[in-house]
């Protein structure tokens, strides 16, 4: 079997692989809007956070009396990401306008989570959707969250706009800080410019909503979220100047050593929750 699927959509083109239940890339009349630039080869342009996104602390948690133990999973020396993204997914149905995966993974060496996950990817009129669901298959309760990790072309005149209230600085280990307000140099919720410097932080109080503004290429971005997720990821390295993630999740990173579990959920063996991402597409007059 191919490892891409092709999904087409008037101008909106999507490639997706079963390995890592992965977008590979994502053009919008000829543009390329998503690009390959993350995964364990470089060759991602978006992948599912499951069963929950980002780090843990000490690369492990408790629940009740239980302590739970993760091992690296990656070249990072904490647990990353979950394991969605390390993943062979089964593709159970593919159209060429959506493509359905699913997921069984139970513990092993390096995880103790057990859950099954489906996954819909699919394009309608100038929108790519994202539909992610988790079920845990464990006897024990178990915290879940749930986000996407796209990686968005970055330009000089990108910009962003989010109705975020507050951001969390970034300690050791690309771990949240202190919550504090928007830095001067990236204020979300009045729109902003990526500044020239490695930006790697949690923003919250989120809408769920957010734009992306290319004036230089004459394209714009919606998203939207559903539910809201209340936190947004924002990455940008230093050394790259090509791609930036605008990553919703539900729950803060490291949410298993937060109060009240960061908004992850505490599932019992059957509980599900869901997500849906959709990015809109539109041309515009260049700036």
């Amino acid at each position: 079997m191919s490892d891409l699927f092709f999904l087409k959509s008037g101008r909106l083109n999507v490639q997706v692989s079963p390995r890592g239940g992965a977008i590979r890339g994502a053009s919008y009349g000829g543009i390329d809007a998503l690009i390959a630039a993350g995964g364990p080869q470089g060759d991602m342009a978006s992948f599912p956070l499951v069963p929950f996104g980002n780090r843990v602390e000490f690369n492990q948690f408790k629940v009740g009396d239980q302590i739970h133990r993760f091992q690296p999973n990656s070249t990072d020396p904490l647990y990353l990401h979950g394991d969605g993204w390390l993943r062979e997914w089964q593709v159970e149905a593919w159209d060429g306008e959506a493509i359905d995966l699913t997921l069984r993974q139970m513990p092993d060496h390096i995880t103790p989570y057990d859950y099954t996950a489906q996954q819909r990817i699919s394009v309608a009129g100038d929108t790519l959707r994202l539909d992610l669901s988790v079920t845990n298959m464990a006897a024990d309760p178990m915290p879940f969250g749930l986000g996407h990790h796209p990686f968005f072309i970055r330009t000089p005149l990108t910009r962003i706009t989010a109705s975020v209230t507050d951001c969390w600085s970034e300690r050791d280990g690309h771990l949240p800080g202190e919550k504090d307000a928007l830095p001067d140099d990236l204020n979300l919720a009045a729109g902003s410019a990526l500044p020239i410097r490695f930006v790697n932080n949690a923003f919250g109080g989120w809408n769920g909503r957010a734009a992306i503004d290319w004036a230089d290429l004459g394209l714009a971005a919606e998203i939207d979220t559903t539910p809201h997720h209340n936190v947004l990821m924002l990455y940008a390295p230093l050394d790259r100047q090509d791609f930036f993630c605008l990553e919703p999740m539900t729950h803060l990173p490291n949410g298993h050593h937060v109060t009240n579990l960061g908004g992850l959920a505490l599932l019992h063996q059957g509980m599900e929750i869901h997500s849906c991402m959709t990015i809109e597409f539109r041309r515009k007059a260049r700036g």
